[in-house]
């Protein structure tokens, strides 16, 4: 869905990506707007170093192309999405610097501008990383849902930056306010992230290994129960070929068939630059064998009949919204890469209904093993 923001300097034609003239989810919402009212309001001066960290679609940025901004995203959607947006607007895509939570932070920061994602803990890090690089003259605000901003979103920023304060709410949203103090930066506690931990005993051949977590990543300190429960039911000793950990978070389903199956080439993918750096921690603390780490929209890098066996936990999240668009995406795209005969495995929530998607895309589905909350599945491609 294309939709237009209404900014003071325009209007902007803006979508989410992967493009789908299906989807009625916009690509901006009212913080986004009321964050760039308060700028224009106010008269910040943007003639500085501008950051925009965590800008979900590229609308923050595609607004404010004119003052060379630096975008700062954990999301290869977001990123396509900036790139898309900013063409579509016609803007000089040299004008805007595009880095990942993965990539050094400019050195200096004059206006620092936060849509506040839905992990605190990816947050956290993230005034970490910038904290050396505020000064008490940078202009620091923050944006967000009502919904998305709490008590211990406006303490992060007073414990790491300085004094914090929220605006009046408009339109659900509201803005957070922040006056960098030179003392609270210097005198913060260390970043605690990357976090590392041992892994429960009771889980297959990664029983008490150490997985690595990057702030962002789901369940980042500890192992959520649909994977525990995938762990306890992955295929075993299946001689080799070529393996995709879809959606491979902390790397730990990969990893796992990995330490099972040394002959197996295990391809990690995500669209979270975070996931797959804790990916290859994990896999390198654990295993010494072919593995290949991917940053991407699922299985669209993949080569038709190029892949032996995927392996899934699927989000049904998109930022706050609840959709199984992004589960489809993946069955699709996992049906196109697999060779005849190649399964997909997954797990999911019983009440999710994914037998349903996969035998419409498969046209089978086999349960594997199921309990009262969660359910492996397994669908074989058949045919070409």
């Amino acid at each position: 869905m294309s939709d237009r923001m209404t900014a003071p300097w325009g209007e902007y034609a803006l979508a989410r990506h992967p493009e789908d003239p299906r989807d009625r989810l916009r690509a901006w919402d009212a913080s986004d707007a009321y964050l760039l009212r308060h700028l224009a309001a106010s008269e910040t001066p943007l003639d500085g170093t501008v950051v925009v960290v965590g800008d979900r679609w590229g609308a923050l940025t595609t607004a404010l192309a004119g003052h060379r901004p630096t975008q700062i995203t954990d999301s290869y959607l977001s990123r396509e999405a900036t790139r898309a947006n900013l063409a579509r607007n016609g803007a000089d895509p040299d004008t805007v610097r595009l880095l990942t939570t993965q990539d050094p932070p400019p050195e200096r920061v004059d206006v620092l501008l936060v849509r506040v994602p839905k992990s605190l803990a990816l947050l956290e890090d993230q005034l970490h990383r910038l904290a050396s690089a505020v000064h008490e003259g940078t202009v620091v605000v923050g944006t967000g849902m009502v919904k998305e901003i709490h008590t211990s979103t406006l303490k992060l920023f007073e414990r790491i930056l300085g004094p914090t304060r929220t605006s009046l709410a408009e339109q659900k949203a509201r803005l957070i306010l922040c006056t960098p103090d030179a003392g609270v930066v210097r005198a913060r506690e260390a970043d605690p992230w990357p976090y590392t931990y041992e892994l429960p005993h009771d889980i297959g051949p990664l029983a008490g290994r150490t997985v690595v977590n990057h702030a962002g990543v789901f369940c980042a300190d500890r192992l959520d129960i649909g994977t525990r429960f995938f762990l306890r039911h992955l295929p075993r000793g299946r001689g080799g070929g070529r393996v995709v950990d879809l959606g491979c978070g902390n790397g730990v389903v990969g990893t796992a068939v990995a330490l099972d199956d040394p002959d197996a080439e295990v391809v990690f993918v995500d669209e979270s630059y975070q996931a797959v750096a804790s990916a290859e921690a994990t896999y390198r603390a654990n295993a010494d064998g072919k593995a290949e780490f991917r940053v991407g929209d699922g299985m669209a890098g993949f080569a038709p009949g190029s892949v032996d066996l995927v392996l899934s936990n699927p989000p049904f999240h998109s930022h706050q919204a609840t959709t199984d668009a992004t589960a489809w995406r993946m069955f699709t795209g996992a049906r196109r890469a697999l060779r005849p005969g190649g399964e997909l495995w997954v797990v999911g929530n019983r009440h999710l209904g994914y037998h349903v998607k996969l035998r419409r895309i498969f046209g089978n589905s086999r349960l594997v093993a199921g309990d009262a909350k969660f359910v492996v599945l397994q669908a074989v491609k058949q045919g070409s």
